[in-house]
Parts: structure tokens; sequence; C-alpha cells
């Protein structure tokens, strides 16, 4: 059974930085792609970043140049550096893993982690 755990979220001001951390429970190259994505309340799910296993990365343009994603392999881990933060980044963020070979209905999400930027 796949788990996918974020943490790292938290309440930042404007113009700081954190970085989400998507613990798994097998090895990240184990999935076609890990992947970030956040929500706001009553809106659908947002993509931001795709890290895929040959380390090609693909963002959304509402985060490309702010946000960046990369991996810790040893610890099955992957991460969101966010920077430059802005109110509108305040969502719930959710780890996403795509497995291969399969239908985007199969993808493992976490439980999601709260980012809150204030002024």
């Amino acid at each position: 059974q796949v788990q996918l755990v974020e943490s790292g979220g938290g309440w930042v001001e404007v113009g700081e930085s954190l970085r989400l951390s998507c613990s798994a429970s097998r090895s990240t190259y184990s999935f076609a792609s890990m992947g970030w994505y956040r929500q706001y309340p009553n809106q659908r799910r947002e993509f931001l970043a795709t890290l895929w296993s040959n380390e090609i990365a693909e963002y959304s343009d509402s985060v490309k140049g702010r946000f960046t994603i990369s991996r810790d392999h040893p610890n099955n881990t992957v991460y969101l550096q966010m920077t430059n933060l802005k109110v509108e980044d305040s969502a719930a963020y959710y780890c996403n893993a795509k497995p291969y070979g399969g239908p985007a209905s199969q993808a493992y999400w976490g439980q999601g982690t709260q980012v809150t930027v204030s002024s």
C-alpha cells in the first residue's frame, strides 16, 4: 500500500520561503512521476509541478521561477521549495505520485498540508 505524507506547511509572511516535503513509502523512482498540487477552498485541485523519473521537471506558469521540485532519493522524499510567497499561494498543498502504465485515476495522494501566507 502506497502512502504519501506531506509536511512543512505553516504560516508565513509575504516574500518568505517555505519547503514542503513529501515522504513516500517506497522509492520515488518507482513512480512515473511525482508532483505537487494545491487546492483552494471549494475549488478543483490545481497542478503546480511534476518531476519525472528521468529528472525532467515541469511547472505551471503560476509558479514557474518561484517554486522548485526536487527529490532526495535515499530518503524517498520529494520537496517543493517555495520562494517569494504571495498571499494567493495560500492553499492546501498535496503530494501526488503517478504509477507506470496506469490511468490518472490510479494516482496516489497525500492528505495535504496547509500553507497560509499573510501580509
